[in-house]
Parts: structure tokens; sequence; C-alpha cells
């Protein structure tokens, strides 16, 4: 490659990097910005800027925000963000079949919706014993270890409401808050919650919860009868852990942390 390539190379990709710190700053402005506006927050001139958003504007990856003025996200990028959507149960099934080879236990995927688990994959485990979930199935968020992961991505005040609304729906049932808080906090130190005979006697689990690209929230877990649960409660939380890692691993682009 000649001097004259390289720079025209490096040019370029400058260029798309800045076309890209212009398309961030509009996100979520649905009343769009000015053209000095997003200048201020790419911290770049004005007249780049203008050149930059005229290129965007004629691919409609950035359109007017309205007749008196204004630049916001266009329809095209809507169409190339659904092309590229992820399906989070197709994505991560190998990884859930790995963990249950790998264990000889069930693995469930599910999502929080409201202050409900919504089951939606599962894998079943090889073992004669084994705990049973299915596909639809709700569950609490308290007392679940898929659930209280979700929790401890959560801020505090999200989980106080929820776990109080749970609460108050749940037969009148009473627990403290402070204490629940607690463990709350714990997983979200630890990456990883355990539900030990609290949602069904019998049945413990250990779970762990990860976001998508789009922010939204997933768990994993892996229930097991109690009786087996206690003495094999490091190597499922180990083998849990590595399934997680290598989740996020696939769900980070190149290149970033």
């Amino acid at each position: 490659m000649t001097n004259v390539e390289a720079s025209a190379n490096r040019g370029g990709i400058q260029v798309i990097a800045r076309a890209a710190s212009i398309l961030r700053a509009l996100k979520n402005q649905r009343d769009g910005l000015s053209l000095g506006q997003i200048a201020s927050r790419v911290d770049l001139p004005r007249s780049t800027v203008q050149r930059i958003v005229a290129a965007l504007e004629s691919e409609h990856l950035v359109i007017a925000a309205s007749p008196e003025g204004g630049i916001r996200l266009g329809p095209e990028l809507h169409s190339l963000a659904e092309a590229a959507r992820i399906d989070i149960t197709e994505m991560t099934r190998p990884y859930l079949v790995e963990l249950s080879r790998e264990t000889g236990e069930t693995v469930d995927l599910a999502v929080p919706r409201g202050d409900k688990l919504i089951f939606i994959d599962k894998i079943p485990g090889t073992q004669r014993l084994r705990a049973v979930s299915s596909v639809g199935e709700v569950f609490p968020l308290t007392t679940t270890a898929n659930g209280k992961a979700c929790l401890a991505l959560m801020d505090e005040a999200e989980v106080r409401a929820l776990a109080l609304g749970e609460w108050r729906t749940n037969g009148g049932r009473k627990r403290d808050i402070e204490k629940f808080m607690t463990e709350i906090e714990k997983a979200r130190q630890s990456g990883v919650a355990y539900d030990e005979d609290e949602h069904t006697d019998g049945i413990s689990a250990v779970g762990v919860a990860f976001r998508d690209a789009a922010g939204g929230i997933h768990a994993i877990s892996v229930p097991v009868p109690s009786s087996r649960f206690v003495k094999n409660r490091a190597r499922l939380t180990r083998a849990i852990r590595k399934t997680l890692a290598a989740i996020n691993a696939a769900l980070t682009p190149a290149g970033r942390n």
C-alpha cells in the first residue's frame, strides 16, 4: 500500500467513526438536534458535521426532525436494526445444550415481564431424577434463582418496587425487604443467585442473568433436586459462570469490552 492509499484509508475510517458518533448523539432524541447541538456533542466543527449529515441524509440514515429544522435518526436505520436483531433463544441454545451436557441437569432460559418470569427455552437433563420445567411457564422473581439474577441487573428502586409488588399479590406473604435487598446485592457482586428450596420444596437452583444488545434481560438457571444440589453447588456455579462468560463474549462486538 502506498502512502497515498494509506492516508486515504485512514481518512475513510475517520469519516466512518465520525458518522457513527453523530448517529449515537441522535439516539433517543425524538425531537432531533440542530447541527450546532450535534457539533457540540461530538466535538467536531459545525462544517464537518454538516457535510457528514448531508451524506447520511442522502442514504436516509438521518432525516429532518420537523419543517422548522433539526435532524433525527432516519427510517433506514430502523430497517437495518431490525435485520440485525438477534434471536436470543436461537443464539443461546448451543451454550445451554453444552451446559446441560456438562452438568447432566436441566437448563432453562427465561425473561422477566413485569413482576413475573417467563420460561422461553429449556434443555432437559439426563439425570434420572431431575427438575422439570416447561416453556411458557410463569414463575415469581423473588423466590427463584433466575428471578433474583434478573433483579440483580436492575437498580435498587426497581428491585424494591417489583419485590414489594409481588409480595402484595402473594397471599399477604410478609418478608424483610432489607434482608432481601442484601441478598440481591450479594448476587449483584458475585454475578450468581441461588434458590434453595424457596420456590419449590425439594428443588434448588443456581441462576445468572445477562443483557442483550438492546438492553433486554435474560436469565439462565440450572434447577436440581435439593438432595443433589448441596454437594454439586460449587461445580454447578463454575459451569453456569463459564456459560455466562461465553454468551457475554458472543454478544460483545469485536474490539469492545
